[in-house]
């Protein structure tokens, strides 16, 4: 349809995103109600373009091709602003509303055009219909360069923030005091008074009107004096910027705001004094992390680099960061050196370096200094409550920080080999810590995670399963309540023991604190995908993870990030993340190991256990589990019955629970005609599933431990118990595709597997896993990611 002015498409564009039109339909009413004004405003008729029908090409899916630059050929670009609208990965963002204001400005009219009354309109009609949220209305400011202003479509009330309706023409009850019809006849108004200037600037065609030409002008003054005294202000002015906004006189472009602290070193001789330099570059790498503009690669990303020989280009590379922070440190007596630099990886050129040379009680304050001034380095603008962040000091008797220090390294030694010496000298010095300084959350939190790491298993079946941390935590936070590591332990706490609203909560407070926090995303995606069944926000936040990890932990990250994919069925991502884990890794081993688990999820068993045999071949002490012949004919029972003796002496030299598998051990010793030996571990998977349902373990909260009560119920014959847990197992709102194949063939359901009511399960636990790989489906398009 073509537009009132010749050359153009469309007069009006309406952007918007597809999700916020899906719950009551509102912009299409908008849209609707807007044509209807228009047709009242207008002699003429006013073309609208506007996307109602989800599948005409113009979804998140699709790159701007040249139908849809000839749509944006309009006049008046409205967005309709909403909670979802501003974000810079969304296509209404990057493909309509940058593209028109690219677009507009390069035009004849220009984005920004003169009314008849003298005023400046922009071209782009903000509408809102959501108060937002600060860093989305500067997103919008920075991209319009300007002060955002929009006609406003809001419902205000105590808690409340969403469209205003209709219907709703009674504002004594809307904070705002609008009526929706006045609203829309704003739109209506500023609509005309643009397109009236824009018709005026046409038929003009860029002559020079009438009445602004004289004939007869006046004698030009003499200008000269003024234009001298104007000279030396502005001299001035460019000095003052010089010496005291030097920022202004650096380049324009834009710098990528991303880095890595690498470890630092130590000046000292004696080795034993790392600790100090370590504990120093944790403080500045924390600081750093805070900038919620800044993306900071995490402490285990960067530890493959001590004493490494590689060029800061390619460790920069590597990081898949811009920038890299190197530093060296010495303490003797009370004085201390740290030396810093700032480096541009990608230019292997120096950014900022001091080196700071004060008293030891003064290590806060430089830590902070640090942080602060590679931030500013950086164009980050650093917040009110990052700065209070940064500079709060956590203890101020510095022999119970050095404590601390030393209990960390210790902590870490520990956590690497598993050696209980080094625990019990990192836990020395915590309580020694917190005898000098009561108050020391940071020393808290460091025992809770020692308690943490060395109870997991020994104390998984009591019923005040690391209560300890719990109680640490809180003690962290009654001192410090803005402590991110605190709220972490506790979502960890909460996680464990199945508290899922709260663990999700503690780990939103833990970003909240510090946004670089990748195991808060990795959690959270977690608990999202395996428990809540929430494949969407569960993946979401496995990639924003993953932006901000290398090195050894990104190998487990690329798995639960492919796991997720082939959970609900996509199965070209999953082998992506499994080529990336190759890629990462080089362990042929491990790659056929997780494509065999692919062919297993899909149901090709005898192919995943022959890809499972070909990892063995790479690697001879590879461990086939014996839940690979689950699926088999009883041809393998001898070959599986082997595995399942190998597992169960694995399981008893590691002192871990076989939490999951000991009835499938109790079939494969069944098969070979071993029952008492079975019964056994039927007994023991029971005994296991039945205490952590009790418990609220995390094998109950994904309800494996109700599918395995349900599973060897029904192979030892009592049917009563194997429905009652059949059907706690099918309240889960998804189950992933691995499980869907394997509950299809599961041999220990065959007593019950022609039943009507086990059908109907099995029926109902498909279309969940359907229904759930449509909807990931559809917001992958959403986000051009299929």
């Amino acid at each position: 349809m073509a537009s009132i002015i010749e050359g153009y498409n469309y007069d009006i564009f309406i952007s918007y995103r597809q999700k916020d039109n899906k719950y009551d339909g509102w912009v299409t009413e908008f849209v609707d109600n807007l044509k209807k004004e228009l047709e009242a405003t207008f002699k003429e008729e006013v073309s609208v373009y506007f996307d109602i029908n989800p599948h005409d090409g113009l979804l998140e899916t699709h790159d701007v091709d040249a139908s849809l630059r000839e749509k944006l050929k309009c006049l008046i670009f409205i967005p309709i602003l909403s909670q979802t609208y501003s974000d810079s990965k969304s296509f209404a963002w990057q493909q309509e509303f940058c593209v028109f204001n690219k677009l507009a400005k390069e035009d004849q009219f220009g984005r920004d055009i003169s009314l008849a009354g003298g005023n400046v309109a922009s071209r782009i009609l903000p509408v809102k219909i959501h108060d937002l949220d600060p860093e989305d209305k500067k997103l919008l400011e920075n991209e319009l360069g300007g002060v955002l202003r929009s006609i406003d479509f809001i419902y205000k009330s105590a808690g409340v923030n969403r469209p205003l309706r209709t219907n709703e023409d009674h504002p004594q009850d809307n904070l705002n005091k609008t009526y929706y019809r006045d609203q829309i006849n704003k739109v209506a108004n500023a609509v005309k008074e643009i397109i009236a200037a824009l018709k005026k600037h046409n038929q003009q065609d860029g002559e020079v009107p009438k009445e602004v030409v004289n004939t007869n002008p006046e004698k030009p003054k003499n200008l000269k004096p003024k234009i001298i005294v104007a000279s030396f202000i502005l001299l001035a002015l460019i000095v003052l910027g010089y010496f005291f906004i030097p920022k202004l006189f650096k380049s324009s472009e834009q710098v990528e705001k991303s880095i890595a602290v690498l470890p630092f070193k130590s000046l000292s001789n004696d080795p034993e004094k790392q600790y100090l330099a370590d504990g120093v570059m944790d403080a500045i790498l924390l600081h750093l992390q805070k900038f919620k503009d800044l993306r900071v690669m995490s402490r285990t990303s960067v530890e493959q680099y001590r004493g490494t020989t590689k060029t800061t280009h390619i460790i920069g590379q590597e990081l898949d960061v811009k920038y890299l922070l190197e530093g060296s440190f010495q303490k003797f007596g009370d004085d201390v050196r740290l030396i810093v630099q700032l480096i541009n990886a990608s230019e292997e050129s120096h950014s900022w370096a001091k080196e700071y040379d004060r008293n030891w009680k003064d290590i806060f304050s430089v830590q902070s200094e640090v942080a602060q001034t590679i931030a500013r380095e950086l164009y980050i603008i650093i917040t009110p409550k990052e700065k209070q962040l940064i500079e709060k000091i956590s203890t101020t008797n510095m022999t119970a920080y050095d404590l601390y220090l030393k209990a960390n390294n210790y902590l870490n030694e520990y956590e690497e080999t598993h050696n209980l010496s080094f625990y019990q000298k990192a836990t020395t010095f915590y309580k020694a810590a917190l005898e000098i300084d009561s108050a020391f959350a940071k020393a808290y939190t460091g025992l809770a995670r020692a308690y943490n790491f060395r109870y997991y298993y020994e104390d998984y079946f009591k019923e005040n399963f690391l209560d300890s941390m719990l109680v640490l935590v809180n003690l962290a936070l009654n001192f410090d309540d803005q402590l991110d590591e605190a709220y972490f332990l506790k979502g960890r706490y909460y996680r464990i023991n199945g508290h899922i609203e709260e663990a999700l909560d503690n780990f939103d407070k833990t970003l909240e604190f510090n946004p670089n926090n990748y195991q808060a995303y990795n959690n959270k995606g977690y608990l999202l995908t395996e428990v809540i069944k929430d494949f969407v926000t569960g993946i979401d936040n496995y990639q924003k993870a993953l932006t901000i990890i290398r090195g050894d932990e990104r190998q487990s990250l690329l798995q639960n990030l492919g796991w997720a994919y082939l959970d609900c069925g996509f199965i070209d991502k999953a082998k992506y993340y499994v080529n990336e884990e190759l890629t990462l890794s080089e362990d042929s081993a491990w790659y056929f190991n997780e494509l065999s688990w692919i062919e297993f999820s899909l149901g090709n068993f005898e192919e995943a256990l022959r890809i499972a045999k070909k990892a063995k071949d790479f690697d001879s002490t590879i461990f086939i589990y014996p839940e690979a012949y689950i699926c088999l004919p009883p041809d393998y029972k001898e070959e599986a019955y082997l595995h399942a003796q190998e597992k169960v002496e694995r399981f008893k030299k590691s002192g871990r629970l076989d939490l999951v598998g000991s009835h499938r051990v109790g079939y494969y010793f069944w098969q070979m005609g071993k029952k008492k030996e079975a019964e056994y571990y039927f007994g023991q998977q029971i005994k296991i599933g039945e205490e952590s349902i009790k418990l609220g373990r995390n094998i109950a909260q994904v309800k494996n431990a109700q599918y395995d009560l349900a599973a060897t119920y029904a192979f030892l014959g009592d049917k009563v118990k194997a429905y009652q847990y059949l059907d706690e197992f099918n309240t889960s709102n998804v189950h992933p595709l691995w499980w869907v194949s394997l509950f299809k063939h599961d041999p220990l359901f065959n007593s019950i597997r022609k039943e009507e009511r086990f059908k109907k399960i099995i029926h109902n636990v498909e279309s969940k896993y359907q229904a759930e790989h449509e909807k990931v489906r559809k917001w992958l398009e959403e986000q051009g990611m299929l």
